[in-house]
Parts: C-alpha cells; sequence; structure tokens
C-alpha cells in the first residue's frame, strides 16, 4: 500500500512537471493568447492565482504543524537557516559568476531568497525522508518571508536594481500571510468542508502554476531568445546545488539521514510562485521573472529524480512513522 502511494504520488509529479513543460514550449511557440485576452494582461492573474494557492495552503494548516518545533527544535532551525543561508548566497554568486543584465541577474537572487518549494512535502514523502519536519520547515520558511526575503534582497540584488524593502514587505504580506491566515480561519471554523477543499486544491494549484508559468514565458518571450540556456543552466546549477549543500550542510550537524534528506529537499526546492508574484508587483516579470519561471519546471524535475531515486533506498535508521501520506499544503511551485 505504500509503495503505491508513493508511485501514484511520483507518477503525478512527474505528469505535472510534464505539463509545465509543454506550457513553456507553447508559450514560446505562441505568446499571444498568454499575454492578453480582450485587451486584458493576463500578467494580472499572477497575484490572484497565487493568493487563492496560498488560501489553499492555509485551510490544510493547524497548530499541529508546529509541533515539530517543540519536538525537534534543532532540526527545524538548521534546516530554515540553511535554507536561507545557502539558496541566497549561491544566487547572489551565480548571478555575478554568469554576468547577466541586472534585472535578469535580480531573478537569480529573487528565486535564491524564496521560502521554500511547496512541492517539498510530497518530494520528502516519496524520498522517505522526515515529512512532519518538512511541513515545518517550510511553514515557518513561508511564514518568515515578508521579513528575511525582503532584507536578504535588499543586501544582495540591490548592487543590480532598486530594492524598496519596505513595498516589498507589503507584497510578500499580501500575497502569502493574509491568505494563509484567511485559510487558517476558515479551517478552524468549516473543519469539515476543509477535508474537501485540500482534495481540490492541489488540482487547483497545479492549474494555476502551469498558467502562472505560461504566462510569464510568454511575457518574457524575447529576454529568454538572448539567455534562456545560459539562464536555464544557472537555474540548473543553483537547483542541484542546493540540493547538494543542504544535504552535506545537515550532515555535517550530525543530523540522522531521514532529517538530511528533508534539509536536502527543502533547501533545493523554492517558491517559484511567490518570486515571481513579486516580480510582477515590481512590475518587471518578463526580466526579473524569468529565473522563478524556469525554475519551477526544473525543480520539479531534479526533485522528482532524487525522490525517487531516494524512495529506493531507504534510510537505515526511520525516525518517523510514514505509512500514511502527509498533510501535503498544496502542489507547486
Amino acid at each position: 500500500m505504500k509503495a503505491e502511494t508513493n508511485e501514484r504520488s511520483s507518477y503525478r509529479n512527474l505528469i505535472y512537471t510534464a505539463t509545465i513543460i509543454v506550457a513553456v514550449i507553447v508559450a514560446m511557440t505562441f505568446p499571444g493568447p498568454f499575454t492578453e485576452l480582450n485587451g486584458f494582461p493576463l500578467k494580472k492573474l499572477i497575484v490572484p492565482l497565487l493568493q487563492i494557492i496560498m488560501l489553499g495552503m492555509g485551510t490544510t494548516m493547524s497548530i499541529k504543524d508546529f509541533e515539530s518545533v517543540i519536538q525537534q527544535p534543532r532540526a527545524v532551525f538548521i534546516g530554515v537557516a540553511c535554507h536561507f543561508l545557502i539558496m541566497p548566497l549561491l544566487g547572489f554568486t551565480l548571478a555575478n559568476v554568469f554576468s547577466f543584465p541586472p534585472e535578469i541577474a535580480a531573478g537569480v537572487v529573487l528565486i535564491g531568497c524564496s521560502p521554500s518549494g511547496l512541492a517539498s512535502n510530497v518530494m520528502c514523502f516519496i524520498a522517505k525522508a522526515n515529512v512532519p519536519l518538512s511541513i515545518t520547515i517550510t511553514t515557518l520558511a513561508t511564514l518568515l518571508a515578508p521579513f528575511l526575503m525582503p532584507a536578504l534582497m535588499k543586501l544582495l540584488a540591490g548592487q543590480f536594481i532598486e530594492i524598496s524593502l519596505w513595498d516589498m514587505m507589503i507584497h510578500i504580506t499580501e500575497i502569502v500571510i493574509l491568505p494563509v491566515i484567511v485559510g487558517l480561519i476558515l479551517n478552524r471554523i468549516f473543519h469539515k468542508s476543509a477535508t474537501m477543499i485540500n482534495r481540490v486544491m492541489p488540482l487547483v494549484s497545479m492549474v494555476g502554476i502551469v498558467l502562472i508559468v505560461a504566462i510569464i514565458t510568454a511575457a518574457g518571450r524575447d529576454s529568454l531568445l538572448t539567455v534562456g540556456w545560459t539562464l536555464a543552466l544557472c537555474v540548473l546549477i543553483h537547483n542541484l546545488t542546493g540540493f547538494t549543500l543542504g544535504y552535506w550542510a545537515a550532515r555535517l550537524f550530525g543530523m540522522d539521514e531521514q532529517s538530511c534528506r528533508t534539509v536536502a529537499i527543502e533547501v533545493g526546492l523554492q517558491n517559484g510562485g511567490l518570486a515571481s508574484g513579486i516580480a510582477v508587483q515590481m512590475g518587471k516579470v518578463a526580466t526579473v521573472g524569468l529565473a522563478p519561471a524556469l525554475f519551477g519546471p526544473i525543480m520539479n524535475t531534479t526533485g522528482s529524480l532524487l525522490a525517487t531515486y531516494w524512495s529506493q533506498r531507504p534510510p537505515k535508521e526511520t525516525i518517523v512513522d510514514q505509512t500514511a501520506s502527509p498533510t501535503v499544503k498544496t502542489q507547486g511551485v
């Protein structure tokens, strides 16, 4: 039964990733339908779609998600610290090494400064990692994003473009915190109905992210034709190095194998949707938004492959009972 659930989750992620890749190809070939509809610029849909996704995340959350903070605070601290140290510094380094135009370089830093990717809980389940720890790290990283993301962007991306610390904090709060709080309240009030919502939201999230990636790809088509393959290589290196450094940083701190896998996945997977939303709010979706748009399909491909590889090699020690599927926030970004 457990093996069947793993295979089903892995298959679903591969289909999702393939759908994103197809959306990118179609948007590059026929950008018109993804740019505007009857005079309405489709990029204006990005933020509302993200808010719906984050609302869905909130409906799946409860106080229980924070139990790991009390049960294993050291592991949670190491995971969150690794994420907000490794990926931003990698993004800054790669942006300088590849010498991208300023706004595209800022996008590489932006994806590095984003919180954990929401698909990490599914990936950790498939990889036989520590799922409760994954859920807690994802949740805390997301809630810390309005404070850490603008500060890191100001520090690291300020040399490329002008960063308004206060404006970015407001935008992230509007995109992330408010919808999550509303979702928590709805979960509290309509707990029985929330169960049905949780079954629908993963599909809604996947469709939303595919549409977001297509819109950003179409908007930034000209820039992608100029730096596309180089930027894709940069993003791939960013992602794979994140997995590697996350795993070995956890090893350095003496964490068990399950938790090392968890930290690796949490570090390597970013919330590209949130980064795309910030690029939209900055009015630079066609440039700053390109790295986040590419990061999504790349991280889902590599993450699915890594999780499947680890699923065939169970850790010797098993500290967490994972006979049931985890509470997954939403598929995605």
